[in-house]
């Protein structure tokens, strides 16, 4: 077996990026919705998203650079991660484009909001799962900003438990490979233009 030798700090451009999101795969992703300091609901999908802690529930969403996202959970110490799954990929995939500040990606995506328990920001409410978190600290890191949320509370969908548990054959997550690769159990991999903000503006005119 041969293999080559790649140093990330010889590579050039966004190859770092593409060589990294092509070897850390399956990843799961965080659609994380969060509410700007003006009342505007945003949402949008990170894919370096984990959980950190069981005891208690601590889970983490990194955003590449500053976007709404990471500036409304600075601004609020709050947020909402929601689970992808088959039926949603296309409007997750839709929400993130980059769209401006002033824009509510529920409405153009056609999400509807669910109101959380203990956080202003909104849930997908077409989402099995969500999970409420309170911010525990932000870690910043190269062009990564890691975001730590308390988990407050869990909306778990009850078609996707069985005996007590959530059933991942039921909850049919979606998993994110390199360039616009993702998995679903039921498809395998399959690809998806991520749209720009003057594509959706485009076709919404």
């Amino acid at each position: 077996m041969a293999h080559i030798q790649i140093v990330p700090s010889e590579l050039g451009g966004r190859k770092p990026y593409h060589l990294l999101t092509s070897l850390v795969v399956p990843r799961p992703i965080a659609w994380v919705s969060t509410l700007s300091v003006s009342g505007v609901p945003n949402v949008a999908p990170h894919s370096y998203f984990n959980a950190i802690s069981s005891g208690p529930l601590i889970v983490h969403f990194t955003s590449t650079g500053v976007k709404d996202t990471l500036t409304n959970v600075r601004d609020t110490g709050e947020f909402v991660v929601n689970v992808v799954n088959e039926d949603l990929i296309e409007e997750a995939n839709l929400t993130a484009a980059n769209f401006p500040p002033e824009e509510n990606e529920f409405e153009w995506a056609s999400l509807e909001m669910a109101p959380s328990t203990f956080v202003k920001a909104p849930r997908v409410a077409a989402s099995p799962a969500a999970l409420e978190c309170r911010l525990h600290s932000i870690v910043s890191m190269g062009n990564g900003n890691m975001v730590f949320g308390d988990v407050l509370c869990v909306h778990v969908d009850e078609d996707v438990m069985r005996d007590g548990r959530v059933a991942p054959d039921l909850l049919k997550p979606v998993g994110r490979f390199g360039g616009a690769g993702y998995t679903a159990a039921a498809k395998g991999i399959f690809e998806l233009h991520r749209p720009t903000w003057d594509e959706v503006r485009g076709a919404g005119d």
